[in-house]
């Protein structure tokens, strides 16, 4: 019988969650960027072989909401946590040098005290860390006796990810294979082209303006003769911030999509229109309708 099941991967923002995702999966499917808080909503990539899936779940990174965005955000997070099989936290050793910020949390302490799920504490960025430190804080987890294992890995260079594959395989259900084997993600195209177009909003411009902004595909039509046609609109909560987009005579705009088209020609395979506009809409990240249209859930009760 096949191995099957969910593992939600946990972490503060920029820990490196999406990355470990993509270099799991051996593709693209989570954003990246040098900036916190760039996962928004629950990512599921699946990893198949003859004898398992791992249902992977990407998270945002665990924050204390400031607004109602971030109030969804979490509710993602709990409805992962919920979801999972396995969890796995990560610590991001090139700031978090001995766990504390993540493991002090509190929505991480009522997990490891649940001792209800198998949990491994995974140490990234090795790379970047001392390696006697490293050496010192799996004696001290382990010691501890709070994880199923204590893995380090440095997600980016894909260093220890087949062993954290074969230790996940060791606890992970019996079960029916829940997607074709040829399905690496649950999510449409628009969904991921609008996370591209995100990802470079947040690569090209400073500050709060990226976090200002939300994507939303208007319309996307696959053509056999010609390029497809993709019309996005990018959503900002001031006419100051859409000034700033757009910049002067439209130069930003302009750059920034020449740079999201070719992206999106490189996920898609194929060529496409890429027309962007910006559109006002005041305060939509405190804003319940906004954020349901938006594709964020309704608060839990």
């Amino acid at each position: 019988m096949t191995k099957v099941g969910y593992v939600t991967i946990l972490g503060l923002p920029n820990a490196g969650k999406s990355t470990l995702l993509n270099a799991l999966l051996g593709q693209k499917l989570s954003i990246i960027t040098k900036k916190p808080q760039t996962t928004r909503k629950q990512i599921l990539g699946i990893l198949t072989e003859e004898d398992y899936q791992i249902i992977f779940l990407d998270t945002p990174g665990i924050l204390k909401p400031n607004y109602l965005l971030q109030k969804k955000m979490m509710n993602f997070i709990s409805s992962a946590i919920y979801d999972a099989d396995i969890i796995l936290i990560m610590i991001d050793l090139s700031i978090d040098k001995d766990g504390q910020k993540i493991l002090s949390n509190d929505v991480i302490k009522k997990i490891i005290e649940s001792k209800s799920k198998p949990v491994f504490l995974l140490l990234n960025k090795i790379d970047l860390s001392n390696e006697e430190n490293v050496k010192n804080l799996i004696t001290l987890f382990e010691a501890a006796q709070n994880f199923t294992s204590v893995i380090p890995i440095s997600a980016q260079y894909k260093m220890n990810t087949e062993k954290l594959i074969f230790e996940i395989l060791k606890v992970l259900p019996h079960g029916p294979k829940l997607y074709p084997d040829d399905i690496i993600a649950d999510a449409n195209e628009r969904f991921f082209v609008s996370e591209i177009i995100r990802e470079k909003l947040l690569e090209q411009f400073q500050e709060e303006i990226p976090y200002s902004c939300e994507v939303i595909i208007a319309e996307f039509k696959e053509r056999e003769k010609s390029k497809d046609f993709i019309s996005a609109e990018i959503v900002v909560e001031r006419q100051s911030q859409k000034g700033i987009i757009i910049g002067k005579g439209g130069a930003a705009l302009k750059k920034l999509g020449q740079i999201a088209r070719k992206a999106i020609e490189e996920f898609l395979e194929r060529e496409v229109y890429l027309e962007l506009r910006v559109k006002v809409r005041q305060n939509w990240r405190s804003d319940e309708n906004f954020l349901r249209s938006f594709g964020y859930s309704k608060d839990k009760d």
